[in-house]
């Protein structure tokens, strides 16, 4: 997502850009092709919703911009309420069409070992930069990365779900019209059922790692198994809570819990389970996961997973615009920079691409301010964050500096979310005309 993002932007700009992919000649464990911003997690961006939601900001913010990331996530949008879901394939095929057809880009198909002395450099890598290229920052910045583990969810072929057990529906019916009632997927569970799948979870051979993998989860994509661990409520107060959903084949019954499946292809053929991601072995992903109701057959057409992801300590290495400390002349972008999240990847990719278009041209662009959504991205991984604990972030109001006149902070979370959206937009406009 950031260099597809970084090279469009800087492209787009008027400079020549090279794109080094090291796929499909050097495989990841979590990649399955060779094409430019491949999804291997979720499918979904996340909420959509820019005036009460900071990613939701952040995809108006990259619009705003002209980015690349956004225009095909639109084009391939389906529905999913008010989330920015997409059919994983077609919008990575139209990133590289894009690409691939753009006069000022060419595309190398080789891996990048070594921090280049000279030229304008962007590393975005991602959360599985290649082992040889790992070591090479680890040479030069004299000190280890940092780790998490990040785990994928199951994908259920459609065809395969007992529908006279499961329904459609988004919960609250957020965002739903006629059209858009194929988004989620519920499957409602008992008491008895739910007590049941907690035991399974709980007990379930699951991947085990050496003594001296320290690395922790990160909270936005823990281990369905892990929630389990801690509590046996947790995943009925998380992924599985049964709010704002009704059965319509027992409509005067509640479920104790739920757990939904959100629509991941044009076609309706496939079905990602959501907060279902998972280091459970794969035997025993099926015999757990077909004790949900209406999947007891279910086929799978790809099972959960887990795998390391490695970010930079970015306040400690990095400078305000992104740069290695030791090598101006080397950008990083993306989830290696210590951001989580598909649109804050492509977010740090758009501003490394045009700040190093503007160093190209002998001029210094600095960062976004802190008030708008990619202002606070940047200033907390390159300097807002404790080093120490430094651990990867998702874009949230928390990052953001208070509005000036809101009482004190005692107004309503909705007017102050209003306030902060109106102020960023106006202060991101102001930024991408160059106006400070």
């Amino acid at each position: 997502m950031a260099g597809s993002e970084a090279a469009w932007q800087a492209a787009e700009l008027g400079q020549r850009v090279i794109i080094h992919e090291m796929r499909p000649k050097v495989e990841t464990l979590a990649h399955k092709t060779g094409l430019l911003g491949e999804m291997v997690c979720s499918n979904s961006f996340r909420s959509d919703d820019d005036k009460q939601n900071a990613v939701g900001l952040l995809h108006w913010e990259m619009r705003a911009a002209d980015g690349l990331i956004m225009a095909a996530a639109d084009q391939n949008r389906l529905p999913a309420g008010g989330a920015l879901a997409v059919d994983r394939d077609s919008f990575a095929e139209t990133v590289t069409a894009r690409l691939t057809a753009h006069p000022n880009i060419n595309i190398c198909y080789e891996e990048i070992t070594t921090l280049p002395e000279q030229g304008q450099w962007i590393f975005a890598t991602g959360p599985l930069t290649s082992f040889t290229l790992s070591q090479a920052i680890v040479r030069e910045t004299g000190t280890t990365s940092l780790a998490f583990f990040d785990a994928i969810a199951p994908i259920v072929y459609f065809d395969s779900i007992d529908m006279s057990r499961a329904w459609m529906q988004s919960r609250y019916d957020k965002g739903e019209t006629n059209a858009e009632r194929i988004a989620y997927l519920n499957c409602p569970m008992d008491r008895d059922q739910y007590e049941a799948f907690i035991d399974a979870l709980l007990a379930a051979e699951k991947t085990e790692f050496h003594a001296s993998e320290t690395a922790g989860y990160f909270d936005g994509c823990l281990p369905v198994e892990v929630m389990a661990e801690r509590g046996r409520e947790t995943l009925r107060h998380g992924p599985m809570k049964p709010v704002g959903l009704t059965n319509p084949h027992q409509p005067d019954v509640k479920p104790y819990a739920v757990a939904q499946l959100r629509r991941d292809n044009k076609l309706g053929t496939l079905y990602n389970m959501v907060g279902f991601q998972t280091k459970m072995k794969y035997g025993a992903q099926g015999a757990v996961f077909r004790m949900i109701p209406g999947l007891e057959q279910a086929r799978f057409a790809r099972l959960g997973g887990i795998h390391r992801n490695t970010f930079l300590n970015a306040p400690t290495l990095l400078d305000n615009q992104a740069r290695l400390k030791s090598r101006p002349n080397i950008r990083f972008a993306g989830q290696v920079t210590g951001v989580e999240g598909y649109a804050e990847s492509a977010a740090m990719g758009l501003l490394a691409g045009r700040m190093a278009t503007a160093n190209l041209r002998g001029d210094d662009l600095y960062p976004p301010p802190n008030t708008t959504a990619m202002g606070a991205l940047v200033t907390h991984i390159t300097g807002g964050a404790e080093a120490k604990t430094f651990q990867p972030m998702n874009v949230n109001f928390g990052l953001f500096p208070p509005v000036e006149g809101l009482n004190g902070g005692r107004r309503g979370r909705k007017d102050r979310y209003k306030a902060y959206t109106d102020r960023a937009k106006a202060d991101w406009l102001r930024w991408l005309q160059g106006v400070t």
